[in-house]
């Protein structure tokens, strides 16, 4: 009986050990390259995140990528060819349903003041501010609108407007702050207090990228359930990026990006709609000029007669004609309209044509289309790394932000792929490229051009279509130009559900002797 107990006791405990840890439950991850387990103390304590794609972010909508036609879809009434086509293709990506509006920015602003409410960061609070005298006109009584359009609750739902790129790019950045911080708060990986407790923090107000630097701790994390382990095996609470929780950044849309996004061309593939295993069809059909179309041929719906007649953007018939006539007003709107208002595209984003331009991530170039690179086109990269000081460690700056400078010749003397650190004028302007420019000088073009696109209520139609493109620079504003963000898409180019490539089934060789 003795040697009976005996040997049912290390029968017990062998197949407990089989799993890693003794007496473990479940069936371990194991590594299909070394066959330890993954998540096992036991075993190098190596952590592989239960987190296995992407979420979405607050506001946004996922946008397959794919190849398209880049450039002029109407005839180029401007003579200013700056616009050529071209094929390039796009990794998938998100973007906004619809344009920042006002209540949204407010909430930008308020957060701005209470954050840096010591009188030295006036020029802070300052700068963040819309110009509102945008509205302003010699010959016009638009006077109201400069107090009205931005703070009355009226304008809520209204595109911002009166902010300049460099400000559109600074909300970009505080908005992916604000997402992960919060996300941190509903892990149990911060206090929630933190969430309330912003008045005069300063620089030390949290950073996605100063948290993960290991510059800002997260204050009163409690979470003793926390599925993520540290290599001892005990809860971790704190994050990585490797765990996949954190959102990456919010930003700009590149030119091209936005210019897809606002085609929705999707809605020209008859099975786009699928489940995992079946596909579309591989189709590039003619280019439509606005970015509405709800059928392979880009006309309106008009089976039901209710859509015939009525205006798919907010935009200026002719001169003197922002609305139509009273009692069948056209577009319902004299100046910007809500920004869920008129016809989505086939992505399901609102007013990609119309309503206001918006602002896009590329410095302007009337040779982009030519030079820039056909996977993911995009002029304007400034290659950067974070400061260390005499102790090796990470520095922020007075708004609480890494500090990043430009790479150096000495970082970039092995590297093979790219071998300066501004990128704005590669091969624009240089030996390389045989061509010279007087950027600034003889020219309205400068670095601190960048492109809006999509036309807006005071256009005509032809600035309407997305092939079409304008530039001001990065620190003027305008009464017709807002913006809307975007963000990196990571893992399956089909989305969520979907795996990357294409997956056979496994077939044994036949091996049978003839």
């Amino acid at each position: 009986m003795r040697n009976f107990l005996y040997l049912s006791a290390i029968a017990l405990l062998f197949s407990a050990c089989k799993g890693g840890m003794p007496f473990s439950k479940g069936k371990k991850d194991k590594s299909q390259v070394t066959g330890w387990n993954y998540n096992d103390k036991n075993m190098g304590g190596f952590f592989k995140s239960p987190v296995n794609e992407q979420g979405t972010g607050p506001g946004l909508v996922f946008v397959q990528g794919g190849t398209f036609t880049m450039g002029a879809t109407d005839e180029d009434i401007m003579g200013d060819w700056n616009n050529v086509p071209r094929r390039v293709t796009l990794s998938s990506f998100y973007i906004d349903k619809t344009e920042v509006a006002n209540i949204h920015y407010r909430e930008y602003l308020s957060w701005i003041e209470r954050t840096f409410d010591d009188p030295m960061y006036e020029a802070v609070v300052n700068g963040a501010k819309p110009d509102t005298l945008v509205w302003r006109s010699e010959l016009a009584a638009n006077e109201p609108l400069i107090d009205y359009y931005f703070r009355h609750p009226s304008y809520n739902n209204y595109p911002v407007v009166g902010v300049t790129w460099r400000q559109a790019n600074d909300f970009c950045i505080w908005r992916s702050n604000r997402v992960n911080e919060l996300i941190l708060v509903e892990k149990g990986m911060s206090n929630a207090n933190t969430l309330k407790s912003i008045q005069g923090k300063g620089e030390e107000n949290f950073t996605t990228k100063s948290y993960l630097l290991g510059i800002y701790s997260a204050q009163g994390a409690k979470n003793k359930k926390s599925p993520l382990m540290d290599e001892n095996g005990r809860p971790r609470n704190y994050v990585k990026v490797e765990d996949g929780i954190l959102m990456p950044d919010y930003r700009l849309p590149t030119e091209a990006e936005w210019e897809y996004a606002a085609y929705g061309l999707v809605n020209q593939n008859p099975n786009a709609k699928r489940k995992e295993g079946k596909r579309g069809e591989e189709l590039i059909m003619n280019k439509q000029v606005y970015s509405w179309s709800h059928n392979v041929n880009g006309l309106r719906d008009s089976r039901s007669g209710s859509w015939q007649g009525k205006y798919m953007a907010n935009f200026k018939r002719g001169s003197g004609d922002y609305m139509g006539v009273a009692g069948g007003l056209n577009d319902n709107a004299a100046i910007p309209g809500p920004i869920d208002a008129y016809f989505p595209n086939g992505f399901g984003i609102y007013n990609m044509s119309g309503n206001v331009s918006e602002w896009v991530a590329d410095i302007y170039r009337p040779l982009n289309s030519k030079d820039v690179d056909d996977l993911n086109p995009y002029r304007g990269n400034i290659f950067k790394k974070p400061v260390k000081d005499e102790n090796n460690e990470y520095q922020r700056d007075s708004l609480g932000r890494v500090k990043m400078i430009e790479e150096t010749n000495e970082d970039l003397k092995k590297r093979r792929n790219y071998q300066k650190a501004n990128a704005i004028n590669y091969l624009d302007g240089d030996s390389l490229s045989m061509v010279q420019y007087g950027y600034g000088t003889t020219t309205l073009v400068s670095d601190k051009s960048r492109v809006f696109k999509g036309g807006g209520w005071d256009d005509r139609a032809y600035w309407l279509s997305p092939g079409t493109r304008r530039h001001l620079e990065e620190d003027q504003a305008s009464s017709s130009i807002g913006f809307r963000c975007a963000m990196d898409r990571f893992g399956s180019q089909e989305g969520n559900g979907f795996k990357s490539g294409l997956y056979f089934s496994n077939r044994r060789q036949n091996t049978r002797k003839k």
